[in-house]
């Protein structure tokens, strides 16, 4: 089997553990280069501290590679980049490369869904399985060591399985705890969650909106077309990059997509209640823009259900 060790700091690993659930962390560096180009959905990715910590403490399963800007990063994951400010984050990037005022550099984020931070009790002494200098990593393992190393984190995964049945297991933790019962490594590809959506999308949009082509990022928002409470899912196909204010007017079905020729329709009714809209009536008939990322292109049955309650709207 296939795994990788990264190799992060005690204050990240801190920061995380001490939170009750975590949905999704972003093992950020600050080169736009992967550690590794063969990593693939559910892959186990562990945790290991710097020295003199030299344990391996938790892990996570891989879901995406990205390059982002650094704002975009911090909107998108906020603590989940292990920094509780944005300027605590940008003094972490500035620590590893020289930085303008003003500056938006772009770094590399390891998407890791499900993390697992486990008690000291059950770290795991690093030193069978990475010895010598590794400055952030190691994943060319032999398939006996990783098997080895993956039964021991899927052991201790088991014995706090009680504990985490407070939360909801994913479908990449319920799969390693199978593993832990029948000795047989089992994996799936993990759950997309709300901090991977935002980043996916945004990406996947090339960074403009998907009606007006807007590209100042700070007023860019992922969008779902089916709302999250309502049903719809942390899914690239229910999702559109939206200016601001376009994603308050298309979540209160002033605006939608028609969804056979993706074409954006202005519901009359911000005329008659506001006395005005006439910026957004100028969007009429708009094409709904091709994102950049194929998997991130909305749904017919998405924009269906969207569509169908503007038009009930409109009476």
């Amino acid at each position: 089997m296939q795994l990788y060790v990264g190799i992060t700091d005690y204050d990240w690993f801190t920061l995380h553990s001490s939170k009750p659930t975590a949905e999704e962390v972003n093992f950020w560096r600050p080169s736009t280069q992967p550690y590794r180009k063969d990593f693939y959905p559910g892959m186990p990715f562990l945790f290991k501290l710097h020295a003199p910590h030299n344990y391996i403490v938790g892990g996570g399963f891989f879901l995406e590679f990205l390059t982002l800007p650094l704002s975009v990063a911090w909107r998108s994951f906020r603590e989940g980049n292990g920094a509780r400010s944005f300027e605590e984050f940008r003094n972490l990037i500035g620590a590893y490369r020289p930085l303008g005022p003003t500056e938006d550099p772009v770094i590399g984020c390891t998407i890791l869904s499900e993390p697992f931070f486990f008690d000291k009790s059950d770290w795991i002494p690093s030193a069978p399985y990475l010895s010598g200098p590794v400055v952030s990593g190691k994943g060319n393992f032999e398939s006996a060591v990783a098997l080895k190393l993956w039964l021991q984190m899927t052991e201790r995964l088991a014995a706090a399985e009680m504990r985490l049945q407070s939360k909801e297991i994913g479908p990449a933790t319920m799969a390693a705890l199978e593993t832990a019962r029948y000795g047989t490594p089992i994996l799936t590809a993990p759950r997309l969650g709300q901090r991977s959506f935002r980043a996916l999308i945004t990406k996947g949009y090339d960074y403009r909106c998907a009606i007006s082509g807007e590209r100042t990022l700070p007023v860019l928002q992922a969008a779902h077309i089916l709302p999250y409470g309502q049903g719809g899912q942390h899914e690239l196909s229910n999702g559109l990059l939206l200016r601001s204010d376009l994603h308050i007017l298309f979540d209160q079905h002033y605006i939608t997509i028609e969804p056979t020729n993706r074409i954006t329709l202005v519901s009359r009714r911000i005329g008659e209640q506001f006395k005005n809209g006439r910026d957004y009536y100028a969007l009429r008939n708009r094409p709904l823009a091709q994102p950049a990322d194929m998997r991130t292109e909305a749904s017919y049955a998405n924009l269906s259900g969207h569509f169908e309650r503007f038009r009930e709207l409109e009476g």
